[in-house]
């Protein structure tokens, strides 16, 4: 069979199973839908945790991102790593013993206030509608690449797929639904680097290939990326920070941004509440982080070999002789090649890291009179005397004038999706591969889904709005809003705001610079009360916010010691933490009642539900 066929078979039997699974698993209570009926074992919610927790990013844009920042990249893979660790000893245990449905949930009933409540659920849909919009993109590239359709009909059939087990199976649906693509995830991602590791190198694991010498070489994979990259004119692979907006103050604040954001993202918090006890959610925290790092110590050498490839694939090709690969994503807009006039690819450039001066460009998701239009005026370029430096030539550089149309490098987004066609393995295992791209982004859109259901549903209709609504009614409010947030989601995946890992790091700065200062001090501290967190909480998340927009959007720089916007969720943070201690002395401690909340949320003998 052809790729299209491959793909339509393990797109086709993994979607029918997640429905298969989704109606099984349809509840009519309350309890099923926002928490599970609170009976998953704790491994089986460590699997739906990995699966909710590697989403498109994970799968499809840090591995790409590794490939093409190189050893500058791996602080995504150690922020979010690092902040599961700190999430799981930190806050799960308690958070499951306060027997809440919700984040919201939780930090109204701790700061005894329906404002706090109202903050927390605004902070929870602005956080998961940023997240949700790179999970949609996700779905878009792989249905727009192997079965030939528009991305925004890719993103429509993931909608409506979301809609369905979502809606009938709420939390319990969803958590057996990501236990399915759990499998499906981590078997896509580790096939494809397994073979591609043998063929490189002989060796099968993939994390002993990455530094293992080439097949019929002298040097290993990383001292030969390292040598080609200093004969295109790229730094090296392996240096640690680039320039000024990768310097050791931007690492670090985004891998601290990363590591708090985890902690404090609802979507990931909300599992611990559907284990039996205690006890479950430490363990289901250990089978989860047991899980994750089989993708995590994966994609490392993932990325050595994508960036080998894509090199090796297609510099010095001329227009004849580009790859398949090549070609097949040249259809869906999303990757273009624009000729400096000497009708050969020349894979290099002044700035690789962001591949502004590479011959290899995209932006986003191209239109395909856009494409048309860029090429006409590339061909006038090259008609008014082509790029400076070559012989008779008149025009401006031609890297220049492809930055002033806004275009960047290769797309991070695609990378680990073409990486088993550059490698020519079979179709099947390329068709595998965008299944677990698809498992990824929908397990993790699904999860989103529900908070911002849950957040309005159970947090604002019936603890603020309606407190007297019946289960029918509850449900069915619930069952609204996920419809309504497929739609939102769906417009973010059509139009999306930036590539996946940049997006879902907005998304983590926002949680940091929120939730993280409101939980911890609202476990570990027992004199914060209602207005230094909700303070707290309303100047962290507008000044993350602002500064996220202004630098992204409004063109503004980085103003704030030199910080990018993936970053500033540190900044955020802290500003949450220094308005709540600041105000907390002029302002009550909370009353009786939460103070004996916290008394029995931190007392460790306690082990039941």
């Amino acid at each position: 069979m052809d790729l299209k066929s491959w793909t339509l078979v393990f797109v086709g039997l993994t979607f029918g199973l997640y429905l298969f699974i989704a109606w099984r698993s349809r509840v009519r209570d309350t309890k099923g839908f926002y928490v599970a009926g609170r009976g998953v074992p704790a491994a089986a919610n460590g699997m739906a945790t990995a699966a909710d927790w590697m989403s498109a990013a994970s799968f499809l844009s840090m591995a790409g991102l590794i490939s093409v920042m190189g050893y500058a990249g791996c602080v995504y893979l150690m922020g979010w790593t690092g902040g599961y660790v700190l999430l799981a000893l930190l806050l799960a245990p308690y958070l499951r013993k306060s027997g809440n449905y919700t984040v919201p949930d939780f930090v109204g009933d701790r700061y005894d206030s329906n404002v706090a409540r109202m903050v927390a659920v605004v902070c929870a849909i602005f956080i998961s509608f940023t997240y949700v919009a790179g999970q949609m993109r996700g779905v878009g590239i792989v249905f727009s690449r192997f079965l030939e359709v528009d991305i925004n009909v890719g993103v429509m059939i993931g909608m409506a797929i979301v809609f369905v087990y979502a809606t009938l199976g709420g939390m319990k649906g969803i958590t057996w639904t990501q236990v399915a693509q759990y499998w499906v995830i981590i078997t896509a991602f580790l096939i494809p680097a397994i073979a591609i590791s043998i063929k490189l190198t002989g060796h099968a694991l993939p994390q002993v290939g990455m530094g293992s010498e080439l097949l019929g070489g002298t040097a290993t994979l990383l001292d030969k990326l390292d040598q080609i990259q200093a004969e295109l004119g790229f730094g090296s692979y392996t240096e640690p920070f680039i320039g000024t907006t990768w310097d050791k103050t931007n690492v670090f604040c985004t891998a601290l941004a990363l590591m708090a954001g985890t902690a404090g993202l609802p979507h990931v918090i909300v599992r611990f509440y559907t284990v039996k006890n205690v006890r479950a959610a430490r363990w289901s925290a250990f089978w989860a982080l047991l899980f994750i790092s089989i993708l995590y110590l994966t994609a490392p050498a993932t990325a050595a070999f994508a960036r080998y490839y894509m090199i090796d694939s297609l510099d010095g090709r001329s227009a004849e002789e580009l790859p398949g690969w090549f070609q097949g994503w040249e259809k869906t807009n999303l990757i273009i090649w624009l000729d400096d006039g000497d009708g050969v690819v020349e894979y290099r450039g002044e700035n690789p890291r962001d591949g502004a001066a590479n011959e290899i460009f995209r932006r986003g998701k191209l239109e395909s009179a856009e494409v048309e239009t860029i090429r006409e005026k590339h061909k006038q370029w090259l008609s008014s005397g082509g790029p400076e430096g070559r012989p008779g030539s008149k025009g401006e550089d031609g890297r220049a004038v492809l930055r002033k149309m806004s275009l960047s490098g290769p797309d991070r987004d695609i990378i680990v999706l073409a990486t088993p066609e550059m490698a020519e393995l079979s179709a099947w295992i390329i068709a595998l591969v965008a299944a677990g791209g698809l498992a990824a982004a929908l397990s993790t859109a699904s999860g989103l889904l529900l908070v911002i259901s849950s957040s309005v549903a159970h947090d604002l209709y019936y603890k603020i709005v309606n407190p007297h609504a019946s289960e029918r009614k509850q449900l069915l409010v619930g069952r609204i809003v996920i419809g309504f947030s497929v739609v939102v989601a769906g417009l973010f995946g059509i139009f999306p705001p930036g590539f996946v890992s940049q997006v879902v790091a907005f998304a983590f700065g926002l949680a940091a610079a929120s939730f993280f200062p409101a939980l911890v001090l609202g476990i570990f501290n027992r004199r914060i009360g209602t207005v230094p967190a909700v303070a707290g909480m309303i100047c962290g998340i507008g000044f993350t916010a602002s500064y996220i927009i202004g630098s992204v959007y409004g063109g503004m720089g980085a103003w704030c010691f030199g910080i990018g916007a993936q970053g500033i969720g540190v900044v955020g943070m802290a500003i949450n933490f220094a308005v709540t201690f600041a105000l907390m002395s002029f302002f009550p401690a909370p009353p009786a009642r939460v103070q004996a909340l916290l008394d029995d949320l931190r007392r460790p003998e306690a082990e039941d539900a």
